[in-house]
C-alpha cells in the first residue's frame, strides 16, 4: 500500500492501482449500483483531457519539461484508445457531478505518465492529477463534453443498426409482396392486405426512427469545454478558453462547436432530455414491432400463425416441442428499460439547481445504456429474427377464404348495408 493525501486526511491506496486517494474515497461513498462508469465516457473522457493537455501546451505549459508533456498526451490517448479501460472502478452513481469521475481520471492519467516517465504511482511532484491534468478545468466542464462525446458516438452506432434493420424489411417486403392475407384493426378482420406491405410498414418506421435518431447529434454537438466552474471560465486564460475546442473536434473527428452561452450551457441538462426522447420514440418502434411478430407468428396450430420464426430454444421445461418467441420478448424488454431511462433521465434535468446540475451522473448512465441497448436490440433483432422469417402462404390463404373481410370490397358495387347483411349471412352460415 503507498499513502496518499488529500484535504480531509490520509488514505491508503494499494501500491500498483493507477487511482488514488480521491477515488478510494468515492469507493467507500458510492457503493451503489455495483457497476463501474461506462467505457465509452471514459474514453471520451480521454479525448477531452488531451485536448486540454494539447491546448495547455501550445500554450506554453511544461515548456522546460518535453518529457512530462509528451507522457501527459500519451496517458490520454491510451485512456481515449480504450487501452485503460478498466482502470477506474468508481461507481456508475455517485454525488458530486461527475467529480469522482473527473478526479478518477485524473490520478490514473497523472499515474500513467508516471510509469511512462519510469516513476512510481504517487510521485505527484512530478506529475500532479491537478496541476497538471486538471490544469484550466473543472467537472463541471469536462463531464458533460465527454458525455456529449460519448453520447454522439453511441447515436452513430445506432444509427447503423437501425438502416440495417430497416433494409431486413424492406427485404422481407419484397419477397412476401404476393402473400395476400387478412388485415386487422382491433384484433379483428378488416380488409385484405399483402404480408409484404405489412412487414414494408415496419421499414418505413425503422427509417423515420433513424432519421430522427441522426438529428440527435446536432443537439449533441454543441459543448461547454472552457467554462470551467460555472461557465465564467474562471482559472482558464482566454486564449485557452477559445482554443480547447478547436482542438478537441480535431481529435475527436466530430464537429463539435462552443456554446455561445457557457453559463446556459453548463446549468442545463435539458438536450439529454431531448435526445432520450427520440430514443423512447425509437423503443416504442421496437416494442410495436416485436409484439406484432409475436402475435403473427403465435401457435402454431392454435394461433395466427401467419409467418414463422426462426426457432432459437427450447420453450419450456416441461411442455416438449413448445419453442417460444424469445428474440421479440427480448428485444421488448430492451424497449421496456429505454422508456424507464427516459423518465429517469427526465427527473434528473429537472432537479438541477441554480448553475449546475449534480445528477450528471445518473443521466450519463441512463442514456449511455439506453443507446447501447437500442443498438444491440436492433442488431439482435435484425440477425436472430427478423432475417429468418418465413411467410406461411397456405396458413394466409385459408384465412383470406374464411373471412369476412372480403365484403369490404362490394361495398361500392352493392353499399354498405347490403355488403354487411352479406358478412352477417356468411358468419351465421359459414
Amino acid at each position: 500500500m503507498r499513502i496518499e493525501r488529500d484535504a480531509l486526511g490520509e488514505v491508503a491506496v494499494p501500491d500498483d492501482a493507477l487511482w488514488g486517494v480521491h477515488t478510494a474515497r468515492a469507493l467507500d461513498n458510492f457503493p451503489l449500483s455495483g457497476r463501474p462508469v461506462h467505457p465509452g465516457l471514459l474514453r471520451a473522457m480521454g479525448l477531452v483531457k488531451l485536448a486540454a493537455a494539447r491546448t495547455n501546451r501550445e500554450l506554453g505549459a511544461w515548456a522546460d519539461d518535453p518529457d512530462k508533456a509528451d507522457a501527459i498526451e500519451r496517458a490520454c490517448r491510451e485512456l481515449a484508445d480504450g487501452r485503460l479501460d478498466g482502470c477506474l472502478p468508481v461507481d456508475a452513481l455517485q454525488g458530486g457531478a461527475g467529480t469522482s469521475t473527473n478526479l478518477g481520471v485524473d490520478e490514473v492519467l497523472a499515474n500513467r505518465a508516471l510509469a511512462l516517465l519510469g516513476l512510481s504511482p504517487g510521485a505527484y511532484d512530478r506529475v500532479s492529477p491537478l496541476d497538471d491534468l486538471n490544469l484550466h478545468q473543472s467537472t463541471n466542464d469536462v463531464f458533460p463534453t465527454a458525455l456529449r462525446i460519448a453520447a454522439i458516438r453511441g447515436v452513430r452506432a445506432l444509427d447503423g443498426r437501425l438502416v440495417a434493420l430497416q433494409e431486413a424489411f424492406q427485404r422481407l417486403e419484397q419477397r412476401f409482396a404476393d402473400v395476400v392475407k387478412v388485415g386487422r384493426t382491433q384484433y379483428q378482420d378488416a380488409v385484405l392486405t399483402t404480408l409484404g406491405r405489412e412487414l414494408g410498414a415496419y421499414a418505413e418506421a425503422f427509417g423515420r426512427d433513424r432519421w430522427r435518431t441522426s438529428k440527435c447529434e446536432e443537439r449533441l454537438r454543441v459543448v461547454n469545454l472552457g467554462g470551467t466552474a460555472i461557465g465564467t471560465g474562471l482559472g482558464a486564460p482566454r486564449r485557452y478558453v477559445f482554443r480547447v475546442v478547436d482542438v478537441l473536434r480535431e481529435e475527436a473527428g466530430i464537429g463539435l462547436a462552443r456554446a455561445e452561452n457557457l453559463v446556459e450551457a453548463t446549468q442545463n441538462a435539458d438536450v439529454f432530455v431531448e435526445v432520450s426522447g427520440i430514443l423512447k420514440a425509437c423503443s416504442t418502434s421496437l416494442w410495436k414491432v416485436a409484439a406484432d411478430l409475436r402475435l403473427l407468428s403465435s401457435g402454431p396450430e392454435a394461433g395466427l400463425s401467419e409467418i414463422r420464426l426462426p426457432p432459437r430454444q427450447a420453450g419450456s421445461s416441461i411442455m416438449p416441442g413448445k419453442v417460444n418467441p424469445v428474440i421479440p420478448e427480448a428485444v421488448t424488454q430492451a424497449a421496456m428499460r429505454v422508456l424507464g431511462n427516459d423518465v429517469v433521465i427526465a427527473m434528473a434535468a429537472a432537479s438541477g439547481s441554480l448553475e449546475l446540475n449534480p445528477f450528471l451522473p445518473l443521466i450519463a448512465d441512463a442514456l449511455l445504456e439506453s443507446l447501447d441497448l437500442l443498438a444491440r436490440a436492433c442488431d439482435v433483432f435484425r440477425r436472430l429474427c427478423v432475417e429468418g422469417i418465413e411467410a406461411d402462404a397456405a396458413r394466409c390463404r385459408a384465412t383470406v377464404e374464411a373471412s369476412t373481410a372480403t365484403a369490404t370490397a362490394l361495398v361500392p358495387a352493392i353499399g354498405y348495408d347490403r355488403a354487411a347483411a352479406v358478412a352477417d349471412i356468411a358468419r351465421a352460415t359459414g
